[in-house]
């Protein structure tokens, strides 16, 4: 059987799902659906919060996914923080920190995490997410190689520099690169995926 694997922004606003059983959230919220006409089968690898936007696998093969999703592959997050952050939470966060899990304690494995001297060439955010408005900004590149629900932003709020806005440039060796949000890109996804 033949697969089909595509690489999508997702936007800001948008649910990491193609629909919803739920009649309430689907007068409400937007889905992957309406960003093509993806075959029969598709589904994420993986999931990117409804506030978080950049790199989204689909896929028609369930096994892949699944492979993706476990091997504990690298993932690169460009996170926005509300101030100027110091280096001991750059530290802090690169060494691993606790974070509530469906109300559970989780501790973070180490991870890279880099201060970048200068914003990075992404699309313009959301309007919804009024940034800068009061207060300055830093901005993060961050490694991980899992994949905790909202783990980032849960990483940056436990040093007291809530991520104000995420973007997921990178999983394995497929990068965002220049894609804008919406865009949808048939991609080649090989095993060994690293």
């Amino acid at each position: 059987m033949e697969h089909f694997h595509f690489q999508v922004y997702k936007p800001y606003g948008m649910l990491s799902q193609m629909t919803s059983g739920e009649d309430r959230q689907l007068r409400k919220k937007r889905f992957l659906s309406e960003l093509f006409d993806f075959p029969d089968g598709i589904m994420p690898v993986g999931r990117l919060d409804e506030k978080s936007e950049g790199l989204l696998l689909m896929t028609t093969d369930g096994k892949l996914s699944d492979t993706i999703n476990r091997s504990g592959i690298e993932k690169e997050y460009l996170a926005q923080v509300d101030g100027l952050i110091t280096i001991e939470a750059i530290k802090e966060i690169s060494e691993g920190v606790a974070i509530g899990v469906f109300g559970k304690n989780y501790n973070t494995k180490p991870c890279v995490v880099t201060l970048l001297n200068e914003a990075p060439a992404l699309p313009d955010a959301n309007t919804a997410l009024r940034i800068g408005r009061h207060r300055p900004t830093s901005w993060l590149s961050i490694i991980i190689m899992e994949g905790k629900f909202r783990q980032v932003r849960k990483m940056t709020a436990a040093v007291g520099f809530p991520t104000v806005r995420l973007v997921r440039v990178r999983i394995g060796k497929i990068e965002l690169q220049n894609m804008n949000p919406k865009d949808v890109l048939p991609v080649k996804i090989d095993l060994p995926f690293s």
